[in-house]
C-alpha cells in the first residue's frame, strides 16, 4: 500500500515539475520574442523609412555629363543611401503603361523631365530634416523641382513613435506577467512540500540547509525552461529569417546572443528569487498555519 502511495506521489511530483518547466518555457519564450522585437524595432522602422525617396527633377538644359556630375555629388551627401536616375523617355513609358494609352501621341512632345530619386538614410527621414534637404537641393542650378510625399512622412513618423511606445509598454506588461506566472508555478511546487519543510525544521535543520535543495531544484527547473524556450526561439528565428530575410535575424550575432543570454538569466534569477521567498514563507509559518496556507 505504501509503495503504491509513494509511486503515486512520485508521478504527481514529476507531473508538477513538468508543468512548472513548461510554464517557465512558455513565459520565457514570450519574453525572448518581445526582447528580439525591441532590439529589431529600430531596424524594422529603418527598413520602412529607407523606402521613402525624394525626387529631384532636372532642368531640360542639363546635359548627360552634368547629370552624372550631379549624381556623383548627391552620392557623397550624408543623407543619401542610394540613387536612381530616371530618364524622361523611360518615365513616359511607365506613365503610358499606368494610364493604358500613349499620351505622347496626342501631346506631340514629352512634357516629363529627367529625374533622380534619392533614397534617404533612416536617420534623415523626418519632416524637419526632409524640409532642410529639399531646400538644399533647390539651391542647385541643375534642379528645377524637388518633391516627396509630405503627408506620408508625417504619418510614418507618428506611427513609428506610437508603435515604439506601445512595444515598450507591452514588453513591460508581459515581463510583469512572466514574473507573476513563474513565481506562481514555483510557489505551487514548493507548497506541495510545505510539511516536509516544517518537519525538517522541527528536527533542528537550519533555514539555509532546508532552502538549499529547494533553491537548486528551482534553478534546475528554470534552466530547463530556459533551454526549451531557447530551442523554440531558435526555430522561430530561423523560420522568420527564411521568409523575411530583410529582418536579418541571424546576421547580427550579438543581438541573438543578448536575447538567448537574457532568457537564461531571466529564468535563473526569477526561479531563484521565487523559490527563496516561497520557502522562506513556509519556514516562517507555524505548524497549524500550514493547513490554511
Amino acid at each position: 500500500m505504501s509503495s503504491s502511495f509513494e509511486s503515486y506521489q512520485k508521478r504527481r511530483l514529476k507531473s508538477s515539475y513538468f508543468s512548472v518547466v513548461i510554464s517557465i518555457a512558455l513565459v520565457l519564450f514570450m519574453i525572448g520574442v518581445l526582447g528580439m522585437l525591441l532590439l529589431k524595432s529600430n531596424k524594422i522602422a529603418a527598413h520602412f523609412k529607407e523606402k521613402v525617396a525624394i525626387t529631384v527633377f532636372l532642368r531640360d538644359q542639363v546635359t548627360p555629363r552634368q547629370t552624372k556630375k550631379l549624381e556623383a555629388l548627391l552620392a557623397t551627401k550624408k543623407y543619401t543611401k542610394t540613387l536612381r536616375f530616371l530618364s524622361k523617355e523611360k518615365a513616359a513609358k511607365i506613365y503610358s503603361k499606368d494610364i493604358g494609352e500613349d499620351f505622347l501621341e496626342f501631346l506631340g512632345k514629352n512634357p516629363l523631365k529627367n529625374s533622380i530619386d534619392i533614397y534617404l538614410k533612416s536617420d534623415f527621414v523626418s519632416p524637419l530634416k526632409m524640409v532642410d534637404i529639399k531646400n538644399e537641393l533647390l539651391e542647385n542650378t541643375y534642379v528645377t523641382e524637388v518633391i516627396y510625399d509630405e503627408p506620408l512622412i508625417q504619418l510614418l513618423t507618428q506611427n513609428i513613435q506610437k508603435i515604439s511606445f506601445w512595444i515598450v509598454v507591452v514588453a513591460a506588461f508581459f515581463a510583469l506577467v512572466a514574473v507573476l506566472l513563474i513565481n506562481s508555478s514555483i510557489r505551487l511546487s514548493v507548497h506541495s512540500k510545505r510539511f516536509t519543510i516544517k518537519t525538517m525544521q522541527m528536527v533542528g535543520a537550519t533555514k539555509r540547509f532546508i532552502r538549499g535543495p529547494f533553491l537548486w531544484s528551482g534553478i534546475r527547473l528554470g534552466l530547463a525552461g530556459s533551454f526549451l524556450a531557447s530551442v523554440g526561439l531558435g526555430f522561430l528565428f530561423y523560420y522568420l529569417d527564411q521568409y523575411f530575410p530583410e529582418l536579418q535575424l541571424w546576421a547580427y550575432k550579438k543581438e541573438l546572443l543578448l536575447v538567448f543570454t537574457g532568457v537564461f538569466i531571466t529564468g535563473f534569477v526569477i526561479t531563484w528569487l521565487s523559490t527563496f521567498f516561497a520557502t522562506q514563507r513556509f519556514l516562517n509559518l507555524k505548524t497549524d498555519q500550514l493547513y490554511y496556507s
